[in-house]
């Protein structure tokens, strides 16, 4: 923190503030959900009074600290924006309203957001799950300039932090019209409907698990993200007798995921895991279908109501993509020509991912230096 900026305790600039009402059974109210990291307070709900168990609830006022009781030291604490005045929050929250003439809700803002505010909340309690107190939220310190240079210094980290947002908007929209484009290649009146099932062969699993031995699970992320390394597991730990042993360039799913869009090809860092019977896995026909193609035909998110379609299940979150209904799903086949003309493309963009990776790390890495140098008085 700044050497030339004195140290308060919060409880010189903040109160804590108790407006408890009634709940009215009918009416609606806003509830807001404090996210974890400091990552800000936004909306959760808005629900009718009926539905709330809890009648005596407190008032939340735009611009004031919102502490969570529990989980306070995993960052969960906020500013209350405009958009959530009036709304509730139970008595397991702490709201502290501030002195305007002495601290811009502002610079709070920014300064809960640092390293330096979250040590101090980290080091009350005993465990990681130790409620807070209000009484100690009190006693956290606050480098605090005078108000001038507060609004100052939040201004330019505001100016600052808008230029890091607008780079991290550029490089999605970049990402987002590079998968456009791919997917613009894949889109063609000519293109021939063809069955799965031509196009690739189902593996049966293939391992048998011994007790003694461990297994490096892969996993599916949702939405088309693609394929990550999950857990090790003893075969004593789970109750599959066989798992399938996957291969870099084969394709997969979860039954149960599909239909959030859980396809992918399985990438040279995931090759040798194993996944479990619920996870069907397919060895590709490159000589019809290009491995390329079906990972980005499947990760467009247009196409994932088509095969849930096909799935069973009475609840959409229990909906199963059976490997049979897979097989029979008609894909639009581009021509031998038009896939290799995708896989140069792609490769040209793939061959951009190592900068972008790193571009986004350091972007991410901007907002927090920006704050450290703004507590220290260096912008």
């Amino acid at each position: 923190m700044s050497a030339k900026w004195p140290m308060v305790k919060l409880g010189a600039v903040l109160r804590q503030r108790k407006q408890f009402i009634t709940i009215d059974d009918a009416s609606s109210y806003k509830r807001p959900r404090v996210q974890l990291h400091a990552k800000g307070i936004v909306l959760r709900d808005e629900v009718p009074g009926a539905t709330i168990k809890t009648k005596s609830q407190q008032v939340c006022q735009a611009g004031e600290f919102l502490v969570a009781e529990i989980d306070a030291k995993a960052g969960g604490f906020g500013i209350v924006p405009e958009s959530l005045q009036g709304a509730i929050v139970s008595s397991h929250y702490f709201l502290f309203a501030h002195d305007e003439s002495k601290l811009s809700s502002r610079f709070l803002d920014y300064f809960i957001r640092t390293p330096g505010f979250r040590e101090q909340v980290a080091a009350q309690g005993t465990t990681n799950y130790a409620a807070i107190r209000a009484g100690q939220v009190l006693d956290y310190q606050i480098p605090l300039p005078p108000l001038a240079e507060q609004k100052r210094v939040a201004g330019r980290i505001e100016e600052l932090a808008g230029q890091v947002g607008e780079a991290q908007r550029l490089r999605q929209q970049a990402q987002e019209g590079s998968q456009s484009l791919l997917r613009s290649m894949l889109s063609s009146d000519k293109n021939e409907e063809v069955a799965m099932r031509s196009l690739v062969r189902q593996r049966p699993p293939d391992v048998i698990v011994k007790p003694d031995a461990n297994y490096s699970f892969a996993g599916v992320y949702c939405f088309g993200r693609g394929l990550f390394r999950s857990v090790t597991k003893s075969g004593m730990e789970f109750a599959y007798q066989r798992l399938t042993q996957i291969k870099a360039g084969e394709f997969l799913y979860p039954k149960l995921m599909a239909w959030e869009g859980a396809f992918g090809i399985v990438p040279p860092e995931c090759d040798g895991l194993f996944v479990s019977p619920e996870f069907p896995v397919f060895e590709i026909d490159q000589s019809r279908v290009l491995p390329d193609i079906l990972d980005v035909y499947f990760r467009t998110p247009s196409i994932w109501p088509l095969l849930t379609g096909a799935s069973t299940g009475t609840n959409a979150r229990r909906r199963r993509l059976n490997p049979q209904d897979f097989l029979s799903y008609k894909m639009p086949l581009p021509s031998q020509k038009a896939q290799e003309a995708f896989r140069h493309v792609k490769k040209a963009m793939d061959q951009l991912m190592p900068l972008q990776r790193q571009t986004a790390t350091e972007l991410d890495a901007l907002l927090p230096a920006i704050l450290s140098k703004a507590f220290k008085g260096e912008l």
